[in-house]
């Protein structure tokens, strides 16, 4: 399904985020989540994509089979660092070739081996070329469906770590979007005036698509640093330091805050009219359907 045909659709949609395991084992859990997770209708799930299409195959066996063995729609993501014209035009005429309606793009990085690696001559640098080089695969009208693929890509609500200047940040912004962006998913982030913010600056410099709040439920204080160093600088609100500072066990306790407080926050930006929510699942369940559950009330009237 089209992500456009998705995102005009009634009220706000809700998707999930997975990453394709390495061990047929961990795919099966995986699936016992996927089931879980499918019984709440999201709007679409997304899948990732490692670092310099390090999961290339994990990637493409896990979009086809949550594609052909269940109800949802899966959206892959694709990342262009490290890849040549060829790489994309050959994994790009796969998925439409299996019908997969929509990429998510990425400029992403490079592999930890090699993270000093001089990519300045290749032809992918920034997420916007990938976007154009979709786009021109959808105008070759080689995609059954004749749009082509819907497309995706990233926001910052609390600033891209590799761009200091905020305003050149959203020219930045602008510019991806220009190239043909359906719409944007935001990075994880915990205070919702960053997010806001952002989709006022956002309209105030054009762009119009619908933009996905991505929202990730704090699990344990270990995972929380791992957050802070996978998304380049996630900012924790004072409120939040403070409850899992009084948290009196470490574990149990700590996760119940994580979900009370993620819950709250996609009160508040239903209350807002956000376009989407996206969580970042890691692979589980638990912790995302209580949080639906929880909105479950909410959601019957928006």
């Amino acid at each position: 399904m089209h992500i456009n045909d998705i995102l005009n659709g009634k009220g706000t949609s809700f998707s999930f985020e997975f990453f394709p395991p390495k061990t047929e084992q961990a795919s099966e859990k995986l699936f016992d989540t996927i089931k879980e997770l499918e019984a709440h209708r999201p709007s679409f799930v997304s899948i990732t994509y490692g670092a310099g299409g390090s999961t290339r195959e994990l990637t493409h066996d896990l979009v086809l089979r949550i594609k052909n063995t269940t109800s949802l729609n899966p959206i892959p993501h694709l990342t262009c660092v490290c890849h040549s014209e060829e790489d994309i035009a050959e994994i790009l005429t796969r998925y439409a070739g299996e019908g997969v309606a929509n990429i998510l793009a990425l400029r992403g990085d490079p592999p930890r081996d090699q993270p000093g690696h001089d990519h300045s001559g290749a032809p992918f640098q920034y997420a916007g070329q990938l976007v154009n080089a979709i786009k021109q695969f959808n105008n070759s009208g080689t995609h059954p469906d004749q749009r082509g693929f819907g497309i995706g890509v990233a926001g910052f609500p609390e600033g891209h770590p590799a761009t200091p200047n905020r305003i050149q940040e959203l020219d930045y912004l602008k510019w991806k979007v220009d190239q043909g962006a359906d719409y944007i998913c935001t990075q994880m982030f915990f205070d919702n005036h960053d997010f806001l913010d952002f989709r006022d600056r956002c309209r105030l410099a054009g762009i119009t698509i619908p933009i996905i709040a991505g929202i990730m439920p704090i699990h344990s204080l270990e995972g929380m640093k791992r957050m802070a160093e996978l998304a380049a600088g996630a900012r924790f609100p004072a409120p939040l330091i403070a409850a899992l500072e009084k948290a009196t066990d470490k574990h149990e306790t700590v996760r119940e805050i994580g979900i009370n407080y993620a819950t709250e926050q996609c009160a508040k930006l239903l209350d807002n009219d956000v376009d989407g929510i996206h969580f970042y699942t890691l692979n589980k369940s638990d912790a995302t359907r209580r949080i639906l559950n929880n909105l479950e009330p909410r959601l019957s009237t928006s």
